[in-house]
């Protein structure tokens, strides 16, 4: 798995708007300095295939973020498919079973593996009566999804370096949660996990999600540019 990754496509924009039309008009505002496009449920439910589509007739990538969770057998079928249809990545939150479902109707896709929602804290999981760390959490799904044949996995930056030092260096680690340095500290925030993309690239992230940072800003392609000043900073540091 070749890690040479223009720097367009470190960042991954999430197109979390509910429609068709308001991602495109996105897409066609960014699209000169990004090149990477995630869809979730939002956009997919109100479009389905449409936005997909057009994003990848367009010459750029799709993350389907679908979290496909369900018996193994309905996660193998729907994974299926995806099959030709151009996505790049498709995410997957589930045990064993599920993942392995999904790696052996993976055909041209790559398969990320949840880990633990960047919206998670540890009092989250304390009042599902989870005992350790989200670190020791992340680390032991991450540990099985490469196991099990996923490409990648979905971590915050937080958990990035550890797996990075654990885990063999083609394992791709995708992390949302991503803010301007000035956002980091914002208590208002629904992500719990976060960090700066120059920090998620130097701990060994490969890719980085951003969306509502972008989406609100005044001067978006300044800000994007900025963004990939500081990953390429972080690539620096890494090597």
């Amino acid at each position: 798995m070749s890690k040479n990754i223009p720097l367009n496509e470190r960042i991954i924009f999430a197109l979390d708007v509910p429609s068709h039309e308001e991602a495109m008009h996105l897409i066609k505002k960014l699209e000169s300095e990004i090149k990477f496009f995630k869809v979730g449920l939002q956009l997919f439910l109100s479009s389905g295939f449409k936005t997909v589509d057009a994003i990848i007739r367009r010459g750029c990538k799709v993350m389907l973020d679908l979290k496909f969770f369900d018996i193994p057998e309905t996660v193998h079928l729907a994974v299926s498919q995806l099959n030709n249809r151009g996505v790049t990545f498709a995410t997957v939150h589930g045990n064993d079973p599920i993942l392995r479902a999904a790696v052996q109707a993976k055909g041209d896709l790559k398969i990320l593996a949840v880990t633990v929602l960047t919206s998670f804290c540890e009092e989250d999981m304390r009042a599902m009566g989870l005992s350790g760390s989200i670190a020791d959490l992340v680390l032991l799904r991450s540990r099985k999804a490469l196991e099990l044949g996923c490409d990648g996995v979905v971590a915050s930056a937080l958990e990035a370096q550890p797996l990075r030092n654990e885990l063999n260096e083609n394992f791709l680690i995708v992390t949302p949660g991503i803010r301007p340095g000035a956002n980091v500290d914002d208590k208002s925030d629904d992500q719990k996990r976060i960090a700066t993309a120059k920090n998620a690239i130097r701990n060994g992230a490969d890719y980085v999600v951003i969306g509502r940072p972008i989406r609100n800003s005044n001067e978006p392609l300044a800000l994007i540019r900025s963004l990939q000043q500081e990953i390429a900073t972080g690539l620096t540091a890494r090597a």
